[in-house]
């Protein structure tokens, strides 16, 4: 370990899946503010992880910008609004990353990012990255990643987090174990995953 490493401070962080996760999965790519619902308790969970030391991180593929359904504008004006509706709960994610590509939709800006689509673990590196310019070090170990899809626990365990899925949105439980990507725990929502696991086993 280096002297700079030393020096960098710990820090734990909850990198979050988006759609199906923290807001309700519309069978369709989220466009507009509308279309935007926070999942309940999705709110109250975020404001009490943070509360207890976590850093949000939203991690999102969003191929529906390859396809020309979302433009990343859009895209950032929805963290926007989410991050306004946290506020409502006294509480706030800290960064997001999204994927724009799509292998089945090539384009000649995005395909570029391929590396980001989960479960490639692209976008979780950008964001350990970030942390360590800014003089933090993310404590795997104590950091975990909550999603509803198969790619999330796999993107989590690839990177070294500790994953968990929720049965909202896909919530494909089944599809997990038949491929042998096994989370650390099971949850109805992410209300519970915070409250029944991550705040339980994140010393």
């Amino acid at each position: 370990m280096s002297v700079h490493e030393s020096m960098l401070k710990k820090v734990k962080v909850l990198f979050l899946d988006r759609d199906g996760t923290i807001n309700s999965d519309i069978g369709a790519y989220v466009t507009t503010r509308e279309q935007f619902e926070l999942i309940d308790g999705a709110d109250t969970a975020i404001a009490l992880a943070k509360k207890a030391g976590f850093q949000i991180v939203i991690i999102t593929n969003q191929a529906g910008i390859a396809k020309g359904i979302v433009t990343p504008e859009q895209v950032e004006d929805i963290h926007l609004y989410l991050n306004e509706l946290l506020a409502e709960s006294g509480t706030s994610f800290d960064h997001s990353y999204y994927c724009p590509t799509h292998p089945d939709h090539p384009h000649p800006e995005y395909d570029r990012f391929a590396w980001c689509r989960k479960p490639e673990t692209g976008m979780v590196d950008r964001a350990v990255a970030d942390y360590r310019s800014a003089g933090f070090d993310v404590d795997k170990s104590r950091s975990f990643f909550i999603g509803d899809k198969t790619v999330d626990v796999e993107c989590g365990l690839r990177a070294g987090l500790r994953p968990i899925l929720v049965r909202t949105g896909h919530g494909e439980e089944e599809l997990c174990h038949e491929q042998g990507i096994v989370p650390e725990f099971v949850a109805d929502n992410l209300y519970q995953a915070i409250t029944k696991y991550v705040l339980l086993n994140a010393c």
